[in-house]
């Protein structure tokens, strides 16, 4: 059973690949991106998305390689050549096990970011150099150890309480040159997929678009959509507007006025498929740019 949970909010990390432009008459442009994380919506405030994830598939499904590419402190950007007719879909997915388990009675984590090595012979917790220190800080004279995460494949033998969920995060955006095509939609029947039935580069204000989200191949209903216009930093309120998807997977969206739009969905279910998981998070964020008609 499918249990679906509210869009993260504007003021968590939201993640999104922005292009110079969506649409472009023809085959001799290059799109610059700029790729993040941020607390809001377009604004680079907060971490950069790793280069490493990114991918570009063309129209006829080949891959592309980005170029110029630099991963800055709170953004990464690159450039794409355009040198095919239709759409392209440009994307960053990730997929990771984290959580929690008991060793000796101590409450340890699974997966997450690690920091710098610690250095030689020092003890596990003790802050490395660069790290936090400090009398009565983490790590540092007087304060609590906190210990590092462990790997997945390090959990211990005597592990007891183990609560593990797979995490899975997709974010997208999309660029057509001439014509739209939708080699690039077709779903690969895995996780929480972005299906459209509009055609995201034909989106237009005051017109209604249609978009089918599936979770392994299949209509996802019940998922909460969340949808924000562009410039949160220039507005006193987020504004973003919250929709369900229906009984086969699809969600309606009127546009109320031209610009860039982030789009996000999550959903939870009991179905990982790493066996060691007992849940499944999934998460999906797409951004679009919405024309004048």
């Amino acid at each position: 059973m499918l249990a679906a949970i509210g869009a993260p909010s504007a003021q968590a990390d939201s993640p999104f690949i922005l292009p110079s432009t969506t649409s472009l008459a023809g085959t001799s442009g290059v799109v610059t991106f700029d790729a993040a994380g941020s607390d809001h919506v377009f604004s680079m405030d907060h971490r950069p998305i790793q280069l490493a994830s990114i991918t570009a598939t063309r129209p006829d499904g080949t891959p592309a390689e980005p170029y110029n590419a630099v991963q800055g402190r709170f953004r990464s950007v690159f450039d794409l050549k355009i040198d095919q007719e239709g759409t392209w879909k440009i994307s960053s997915g990730q997929t990771q096990v984290s959580g929690t388990f008991m060793l000796d009675g101590v409450e340890r984590r699974v997966g997450g970011r690690g920091g710098p090595p610690r250095p030689a012979g020092a003890p596990e917790g003790m802050a490395g150099p660069g790290g936090p220190g400090g009398p009565g800080g983490p790590g540092g004279p007087g304060g609590e150890r906190r210990l590092p995460p462990v790997a997945l494949q390090d959990i211990p033998a005597n592990a007891t309480d183990i609560h593990l969920t797979e995490n899975i995060s997709k974010t997208e955006t999309f660029v057509t040159a001439g014509a739209p095509t939708d080699t690039v939609f077709k779903p690969t029947g895995t996780g929480l997929e972005f299906v459209p039935i509009t055609h995201p580069n034909s989106v237009a204000a005051g017109e209604v678009a249609q978009f089918r989200f599936l979770i392994d191949g299949k209509p996802a209903a019940g998922v909460k959509v969340t949808v924000i216009a562009g410039g949160v930093r220039y507005r006193e309120e987020t504004g973003e507007t919250e929709l369900t998807t229906g009984a086969d997977g699809v969600v309606t969206i009127n546009w109320p006025s031209a610009g860039l739009y982030w789009i996000s969905a999550e959903a939870q279910d009991k179905r990982p498929s790493d066996k060691r998981a007992e849940a499944r998070k999934m998460s999906y964020a797409a951004t679009l740019e919405v024309m004048t008609p």
